[in-house]
């Protein structure tokens, strides 16, 4: 696939108003979520949440696209028809988790690093055979004493970078995720430093892998206090706060910028994301790519009545992209 394609993939993922869902939960990840709703966390009811999710009517007017995991892009709709097809006969775009997770770094004790660089080649090759069309790897970087170390942030930096190099060699646009943790009592100005600090070092790794930032998505952490910190920030300061990083540290010339939810309450996420838009024009769309923000509410609901509660999970799903939708354009209202 030439840079024009993948530029072209990566504008049609953040698409005015539109952004991604994210129902790329590994298997032990969705077990505690569905143990929380009394869920049996079998094969067929991991398949047929992501169904639901998928299926929603009219999502595609708010989604462009979804991140889905192993299994997930390997299974099919009730009726037959494989996920990867059915959101591209629906106007979404396939995406994929490539990355195996977070794993102690050795010699620093309390940092991680995401691995999972050894076999990519042959899996992103065999997932854009399956329909997928970008992909995700996330890195954790968390705040504490003495702690990200430039060691982890460039070590994050790297992986990421080795990631989306091969990602564009396969056809498939990368989605860098450096999320910096809201875990913590640091204050809003400690994650401005380590997150401008972070993203510095990724789009230097990026450009030193001659990676094309024209055809590379990036899943940005909100510049926040520490969920544990006695000075909370209000929607505005941390929309102005999450900005003035962006504009520091990454280049214009990106197609744009998703976020995560990060552990947020479904409105907060939102509020800043609409604030922020409200504040721009921006260099970049500014858009979400949200998993619990999006999911949260529908999973509580199918889980009282899988089938009888079905259509209204799917409502309130619809009802979550709306609203991100219309915060992605600085549109929305809170209630």
């Amino acid at each position: 696939m030439s840079i024009e394609q993948l530029a072209e993939t990566a504008l049609a993922m953040v698409a005015p108003g539109k952004g991604i869902i994210a129902i790329d939960e590994s298997t032990g990840t969705i077990a505690k979520r569905f143990a929380g709703v009394g869920i049996e966390n079998t094969e067929e009811n991991r398949r047929a949440y992501r169904e639901l999710l998928l299926s929603t009517p009219k999502l595609n007017e708010y989604i462009s696209g979804a991140i889905l995991f192993d299994e997930t892009i390997r299974q099919k709709t009730k009726d037959g028809v494989p996920f990867a097809k059915f959101m591209a006969d629906n106007g979404m775009i396939p995406g994929i988790k490539v990355d195996k997770g977070t794993h102690a770094l050795a010699g620093f004790p309390g940092e991680l690093v995401t691995e999972g660089l050894d076999g990519l080649r042959a899996r992103l090759e065999e997932y854009y055979k399956l329909g997928a069309r970008f992909a995700k790897w996330r890195a954790v970087i968390n705040i504490g004493d003495d702690v990200p170390s430039g060691t982890c942030i460039e070590a994050n930096a790297h992986a990421l970078a080795r990631y989306a190099a091969l990602c564009q060699e396969q056809g498939l646009v990368p989605m860098v995720e450096p999320e910096v943790l809201m875990d913590g009592n640091h204050d809003i100005e400690t994650c401005y430093e380590v997150t401008e600090v972070t993203l510095r070092a990724l789009f230097d790794a990026l450009y030193n892998q001659n990676v094309a930032l024209e055809g590379t998505i990036l899943k940005a952490s909100m510049v926040l206090p520490g969920k544990d910190c006695d000075e909370q920030a209000s929607v505005d300061e941390v929309a102005e706060a999450t900005l003035m990083c962006l504009k520091s540290a990454v280049p214009a010339i990106l197609p744009g910028i998703v976020f995560l939810s990060g552990g947020q309450s479904d409105d907060d996420a939102t509020a800043h994301l609409d604030a922020m838009n409200r504040l721009g024009p921006n260099p970049w769309p500014l858009s979400f790519s949200y998993g619990r923000a999006m999911q949260s509410a529908a999973l509580k609901l199918w889980s009282q009545d899988l089938a009888g509660n079905y259509g209204a999970a799917q409502a309130t799903v619809y009802e979550r992209a709306k609203a991100n939708g219309l915060a992605a354009l600085g549109q929305w209202t809170r209630g």
